[in-house]
């Protein structure tokens, strides 16, 4: 169905949106061992960022659809990547069918952090109280190359994602591979998503290949609109090599630097309040660590974003983090890792 539905031939009209974030602030962290850090810095509460989202109506109910999308950064005007690429948050082409659904491929972000920015954090994975301070998303856990995407048409209010990115190491079909399943649910004021990601740590090397342990990670996430309050829940369940990596590797400057678990759990439980034309947010997250290190830590954040306008915010947040037996997790935001265990930030963001 799906491949005749591809085949079908341009008959009708196409459009390209250019939209964007700008998103700059004040930051202030302390407690890292480096001393008390304040600077200007760009994609506190979401990266700023330029794209090009286009569409072209192919008839029969299928669309040919693609997006480029570019990382700045305000604070001095340079791209925001760290991998040399321009189109480093999105890069995307694909078929769009309404009885087939949807296949994209390149590089996009995986469904483990959609479903944690986009259902179960009431940051939205940014601002101090960003829940990517505990929960895992370092690395190709929060947007990942040469993948293909297919997401199933909605069937009274679910959909059903499969994500593949092949790990292109000459010698193995496996190492470096990541793969996801997901299911999501939305109608009415309840949306939930349940996923699973996969991630191949094997490498290679002159033609042989060294086996070693694949991250898995399961995250379960919704949140509920009661009108006077939106609350949010999530639950992590992670296990094996990068399945919770340290954002920053010895951030306390300890004479023994942390160790990135190996098998963890993580909680969140939060709420959106409503207050006239702004929105209160407050999050606890918990890091459970179930390995014999036993390096916990817990986070508590509260947020308050003022609409100016639709598409014009203003904003401050608080987090500070509780570490325990050595945990090294610091409180950033949805752009940087942090320094230290506290931080408040406030600034402006237009989105266009």
């Amino acid at each position: 169905m799906i491949i005749g539905g591809f085949a079908a031939q341009a008959q009708a009209q196409s459009n390209v949106t250019i939209y964007g974030l700008v998103d700059v602030g004040m930051v202030s962290e302390r407690g890292g061992a480096a001393g008390n850090v304040t600077k200007v810095t760009s994609g506190i509460g979401g990266q700023s960022r330029l794209g090009f989202r286009g569409t072209e109506d192919l008839g029969n109910g299928l669309s040919a659809i693609f997006q480029l999308e570019a990382g700045l950064k305000v604070d001095d005007g340079t791209l925001d990547n760290s991998n040399n690429a321009l189109f480093n948050r999105a890069a995307m082409v694909g078929l769009k069918s309404k009885d087939a659904g949807t296949l994209t491929i390149g590089r996009q972000q995986t469904m483990l952090y959609n479903a944690l920015s986009q259902v179960a954090d009431p940051f939205g994975a940014g601002y101090a109280g960003s829940a990517k301070n505990l929960f895992p998303t370092s690395g190709n856990l929060t947007r990942v190359s040469n993948s293909l995407i297919y997401t199933t048409p909605t069937f009274s209010g679910f959909t059903i994602d499969g994500q593949y990115a092949l790990g292109e190491q000459a010698g193995s079909s496996e190492a470096a591979r990541q793969f996801g399943l997901g299911m999501a649910f939305s109608q009415g004021p309840l949306n939930v998503r349940v996923v699973y990601n996969n991630r191949n740590n094997d490498t290679v090397a002159n033609g042989v290949v060294t086996e070693r342990d694949t991250g898995k990670n399961t995250l379960v996430a919704l949140n509920y609109d009661f009108k006077v309050v939106k609350a949010y829940f999530a639950f992590g369940a992670n296990k094996g090599l990068n399945s919770s990596p340290l954002p920053v590797a010895n951030a306390f400057g300890y004479r023994v630097a942390p160790t990135a678990s190996l098998e963890s759990r993580d909680m969140l439980v939060g709420a959106q309040i409503p207050v006239g034309a702004g929105t209160i947010m407050t999050s606890y997250t918990r890091k459970n660590d179930r390995t014999a290190f036993n390096q916990d830590a817990d986070q508590f954040a509260v947020g308050y974003l003022y609409a100016l306008s639709k598409r014009t915010g203003a904003y401050a947040s608080y987090a500070k983090i509780k570490n325990k037996n050595g945990a090294g997790y610091t409180v950033g935001n949805n752009n940087e890792p942090g320094t230290g265990d506290k931080a408040f930030n406030v600034g402006v963001r237009h989105s266009f």
